[in-house]
């Protein structure tokens, strides 16, 4: 992460947004992206020569520039990739050298915020367009991470090439209650300010998860013929949904190739099982990992700005895979071995009301069940909305009041398949019946 001495921020980029229609001209693409390269990727310092000789650079150097910092195929020719990368939000920061900062506000969906580099007066300043969607959460622009990206400006930060850092110039939601800071971002914070007093730490002896634990939440979750396997940390549990037993055991002990949290899961129709963490991907068939394997997630069509997935889900009856990223998802064919057109597209459109990200997903009959945190949304294929609310915990048959929260107002399968079972405890019986014979003794007393 380079340290620069001036800021410019979070930008939509309408003027350089690209149509959605795949038949868009040639010329009109170039064109598009000549102005996209002349914003983000040509140094302009005012009163220097380079402002005035900015048109003698060679478009596919900016274009392999721009590639080498997204970490594209560097070819220097303008494929549907780099396109993509284009296309997407971002900050109205210069990815190179030096560059002016907008000082106005255009309206919803322009320039999110600006801020000043450190120094005098108005340095450090921040400011943000009131004419945007503000939120909380993943559903509009999410303040507190423009808030925090900005902020990393006007202590002096640029943009970073890590998809995974505050500082990358492209929107992209994070759950804000986990830290959206990377290794990136402090490394650069700390070459500016220093490092804090290195403090002795005790060494933390690892904690196994507890599967009646209320704030248990899950890396992975797949099917394994009739078997749901859940994955925690370096833990897995498995169960058969008609029967009580739950296993608990180490992932090691069945797969001891695998490594630690793993992130995504899913089970195709041929009996394979695929495993994701980070940039690879396993594939185990008849219990055992395949040779050849981990192979790199982008052999699957994803584009290389994707570097790890939250989360996999497949269909049975479109024979198609759900991947899960961040806010987004894309559609794999299993059929024809390959990444659907037209994707990535935002998970609220298809999946409406689910919590976000989404950490687990598989399907369950003729539900489709997501974790997001400590909670589990039973999902409805066919009417696209939410059956009920459970807790992540909720098919190991914990003997406690469940929290199912069904959805009053939607059509309302009968799910004869529910593990969410409402115990009522025998203390409360009776406490029941003696304020009953209380209530009736004194009402005939009268």
């Amino acid at each position: 992460m380079k340290i620069l001495p001036f800021l410019c921020l979070i930008s939509l980029a309408s003027s350089f947004a690209f149509p959605a229609d795949p038949k868009m001209d040639h010329e009109e693409s170039r064109q598009l992206a000549q102005e996209y390269l002349g914003h983000f990727y040509t140094p302009e310092i005012e009163g220097s020569h380079l402002v005035q000789n900015k048109s003698n650079v060679p478009f596919d150097g900016k274009l392999r520039e721009m590639q080498a910092f997204f970490g594209l195929t560097v070819t220097g020719r303008l494929d549907s990739n780099t396109l993509e990368i284009m296309k997407q939000p971002r900050c109205g920061m210069p990815d190179v050298a030096h560059g002016k900062c907008p000082r106005h506000f255009d309206g919803p969906l322009g320039v999110l915020g600006h801020a000043f580099p450190p120094g005098r007066g108005i340095g450090g300043d921040t400011h943000f367009d009131e004419d945007e969607n503000w939120t909380k959460d993943s559903s509009g622009f999410n303040l507190f991470l423009v808030a925090a990206h900005e902020f990393g400006h006007s202590l002096g930060l640029s943009h970073s090439n890590d998809p995974n850092s505050l500082m990358f110039p492209n929107y992209a939601f994070i759950d804000p209650s986990k830290s959206p800071l990377s290794h990136d971002d402090i490394k650069g914070i700390q070459a500016i300010y220093g490092s804090s007093p290195k403090i002795p730490v005790k060494p933390k002896t690892p904690t196994i998860p507890q599967d009646c634990d209320p704030n248990l939440t899950f890396d992975a979750v797949t099917t394994l013929r009739r078997e749901v396997i859940f994955f925690k940390d370096r833990y897995l549990w498995r169960i058969y949904p008609e029967l009580s037993e739950v296993e608990f055991e180490l992932i090691s002990s069945f797969w001891p190739a695998l490594p630690d949290g793993i992130q995504a899961a899913y089970e195709n129709d041929r009996d394979e099982i695929l495993i994701f963490k980070d940039e690879n991907f396993w594939m185990i068939s008849s219990s055992a990992i395949l040779p050849g394997y981990p192979k790199s997630i982008y052999n699957l069509g994803f584009p290389r700005h994707i570097k790890k997935i939250d989360a996999a889900l497949f269909d049975k009856n479109t024979r198609k895979t759900y991947f899960f990223v961040e806010d987004k998802y894309w559609r794999y064919n299993e059929i024809n071995q390959s990444m659907e057109k037209g994707y990535p597209r935002r998970i609220a459109i298809l999946f409406p009301g689910i919590g976000l990200p989404v950490d687990a997903a598989f399907q369950y009959k003729s539900f489709f069940y997501f974790f997001s945190g400590t909670e589990q949304f039973e999902f409805n294929p066919k009417t696209k909305n939410i059956a009920r609310v459970l807790e992540v915990n909720s098919w190991f048959k914990c003997q406690k009041i469940s929290n199912s929260l069904p959805y009053y107002g939607s059509n309302l399968e009968k799910n004869s398949n529910s593990k969410s079972v409402q115990v009522i405890p025998q203390e409360s019986v009776i406490l029941l019946i003696y304020l009953i014979t209380y209530l009736l003794t004194d009402l005939y007393s009268w």
